[in-house]
């Protein structure tokens, strides 16, 4: 079995503290984002939802 080597990239949101998967990170702009309320800049200021993270943009 081969290992897979996966990248990991921090959230572009400046207030998450997020690392997500490359491959899974939602793209917006040229940036990599955690999920689709930080990549669309937290327009009802809703956080991302994931443990221990307190942004909401």
């Amino acid at each position: 079995m081969a290992s897979v080597d996966v990248e990991m990239v921090k959230c572009a949101c400046p207030d998450c503290v997020c690392v997500v998967p490359v491959a899974k990170a939602v793209e917006r702009d040229g940036k990599a984002f955690c999920c689709d309320e930080c990549a669309a800049g937290h327009p009802d200021h809703a956080g991302c939802d994931h443990a221990g993270c307190t942004c909401h943009g």
